[in-house]
């Protein structure tokens, strides 16, 4: 159901496009239509994954890519109908549809029917990764909105074309709630890897360079969220935490694995 992972993509395209101009037009019912939209995309992807099963495998790059985007776009539409949160769906939609369109033209060729070994091991670890990597995503492009909106505000600017961004404490109430339970899940992730790992090679550790960044990442995170909720970091350092764990984050997971 590749097919099916290419108009999810082309819906997020639409709907952070849709997004975006209700922002700048000042449209209310638009930016209510691009939630709708991000929704609407989010289940044909969905159905894509349950169709076509196989297609593309959960711990194929493109699979995890795929996964990741599907989790972060459910994750917003969840926290967006407890917050305000408007310019955050005009930032989600367009990566959803760059990682889906991107994830459907590297999937492998044909349908896979094989087993992969490891069990259970291989999917568990990509989604629990996937998950955590899809908040702390939501939590870095919080940050990112909470920095900008801190600085235009102390600069006493105006509104660039009537731009508007949510507000620094919803903002950074989507950091703190999805670095709480992000971060969680990427400790998850990395143990049933680690099972996973066991599973297959007969031992916990390979020493890849994967694992070693992986593991660096972690540990960077979890520094951050020691800061973050027992080191009583203020908001704003927490916002740039945000940002630049989440970029160490993904150069381990995806840049490391590219380079070498």
């Amino acid at each position: 159901m590749i097919e099916l992972h290419q108009v999810a993509a082309a819906v997020y395209l639409a709907a952070g496009i849709g997004a975006l101009l209700a922002i700048v037009l000042s449209a209310p019912r638009m930016g209510r239509g691009a939630v709708w939209g991000l929704g609407l995309g989010a289940t044909f992807q969905l159905l894509a994954i349950a169709l076509g099963h196989g297609e593309m495998p959960l711990d194929n790059l493109a699979g995890a890519l795929a996964i990741m985007s599907w989790m972060s776009v459910v994750f917003l539409l969840i926290l967006m109908w407890r917050l305000r949160l408007p310019g955050l769906a005009a930032v989600v939609g367009p990566v959803a549809f760059l990682t889906v369109f991107i994830a459907s033209l590297h999937a492998p060729e044909g349908a896979v029917v094989a087993e992969r070994a490891g069990g259970p091991w291989p999917h568990a670890h990509v989604l629990l990764a996937s998950a955590g990597l899809a908040l702390l995503g939501l939590a870095g492009v919080a940050g990112l909105f909470y920095i900008l909106e801190f600085r235009r505000i102390k600069a006493k600017r105006p509104l660039v074309a009537g731009i508007r961004l949510p507000s620094l404490e919803a903002l950074d109430r989507v950091n703190m709630v999805a670095l709480s339970i992000g971060f969680p899940l990427l400790s998850l992730g990395l143990v049933t890897g680690i099972f996973w790992l066991q599973e297959v090679q007969g031992r916990l550790w390979s020493g890849s360079h994967h694992e070693t960044w992986t593991a660096i990442a972690w540990a960077v995170y979890a520094a951050l969220v020691t800061a973050r909720f027992a080191g009583h970091q203020g908001a704003r350092q927490a916002a740039a935490s945000a940002v630049g764990g989440f970029a160490f984050l993904i150069f381990a997971v995806v840049g490391v694995g590219v380079l070498t």
